[in-house]
């Protein structure tokens, strides 16, 4: 290998670093704007007087919903790859996201085959199924949109923003079910589907190849086409409660500091939350964006004198949703790679099938 060869990697890797730092930070700026411009200048005393005040009573029911929560999110993986139980999918799941969240892709996918080569599931299969829990997750990610603006209309009602923008998310939401249905239909349709997703997305990246995305298309429905029709229905109903239960525990933060039903509803709350729960996409799953449009809109409906305890209740689920995922990745990634030293030395790790 030529000193080319070896240095041109590295300095990629360099890049790519520099480049992730350098989002972070813009992303951080424009969360910060968000925060102060949609919500105004909060009074940041008002609100570490309404962190101290959270009684202790709230971490264990929070707790429990997030593991709650994180079951849920591992349905579809499951659901979808054959020999994968839930408790695997769900620490599949907890150690992709925690590295993923520390190191550049492909880190994640990764352990994510490490772990199935030891659990002996075949690591195709398993990663075809990963692609399908995203294509799932993102038909739900901007579905769940609707259901926040019928809540509306049962409440106040929705302004002509939040109605346009629900109907370009049920476009989103739509298109990614058509495109699982018609993997289910034929290799044909899984074929013309990955070259016009290609041409698309080569407007913007000239590197993207229609013969590829075409083959990993129809390989990906050769491998997961029976899994995909037994599984679908109950991976969406798997990831909708999932978003629910992160809706619910906002509510039991707000509750928790002091913020009443009769100031904010748990109407008010979800509706709110599924309506802006598309911003989840930006990093950090909307850090600091989505925040402060949640702030934002539960302050116009209780007013500025709440606004302190809005921000402090908001705080306390990030913390948890946000860290509570991280910590349970470690310690299923402390507990995995004990087991499979324990298997080493009892000589019982397998590579897993290998695929063609």
């Amino acid at each position: 290998m030529s000193t080319v060869d070896e240095v041109t990697p590295r300095a990629r890797s360099w890049w790519r670093r520099a480049l992730r730092v350098v989002v972070w930070l813009v992303v951080a700026v424009f969360a910060w704007i968000a925060l102060t411009r949609l919500v105004g200048a909060v009074d940041w005393g008002a609100v570490a007087d309404a962190f101290a005040t959270l009684p202790l009573w709230v971490v264990l029911p929070l707790l429990v919903a997030l593991l709650v929560r994180q079951v849920l999110n591992a349905v579809p993986l499951e659901r979808y790859v054959a020999g994968l139980s839930l408790f695997r999918s769900l620490q599949n799941d907890l150690a992709a996201g925690l590295v993923g969240a520390f190191t550049p892709p492909p880190a994640d996918v990764v352990i994510r085959v490490s772990m199935f080569r030891a659990w002996g599931v075949d690591p195709a299969q398993g990663l075809a199924g990963v692609g399908l829990n995203t294509a799932t997750f993102y038909a739900v990610r901007f579905g769940v949109p609707v259901v926040g603006i019928a809540l509306l209309a049962l409440g106040e009602g929705a302004d002509l923003g939040q109605v346009v923008s629900t109907v370009l998310c049920a476009i989103v939401a739509a298109a990614c079910l058509v495109g699982l249905a018609m993997l289910l239909r034929s290799s044909a349709l899984a074929d013309w589907l990955g070259r016009t997703a290609a041409r698309a997305v080569r407007r913007v990246r000239r590197s993207v190849e229609e013969d590829v995305w075409a083959a990993y298309l129809v390989d990906l429905r050769e491998r997961t086409s029976d899994r995909l029709r037994t599984g679908l229905v109950p991976a969406l109903l798997s990831l909708v409660a999932m978003v629910v239960v992160d809706g619910l525990m906002v509510v039991l933060t707000l509750r928790a500091v002091g913020v009443p039903t009769s100031v904010v509803t748990v109407v008010d709350v979800l509706a709110a939350f599924l309506v802006a729960y598309p911003l989840t996409l930006l990093p950090m799953f909307g850090f600091g964006v989505l925040d402060a449009v949640l702030v934002g809109a539960w302050t116009t409906i209780a007013g500025a004198v709440w606004e302190a305890d809005l921000v402090a209740a908001v705080l306390v689920w990030r913390v948890v949703t946000l860290v509570g995922p991280l910590v349970l990745g470690v310690l299923v990634v402390l507990l995995w790679r004990r087991a499979v030293r324990r298997d080493e030395r009892a000589g019982t790790v397998t590579d897993g099938p290998t695929s063609t």
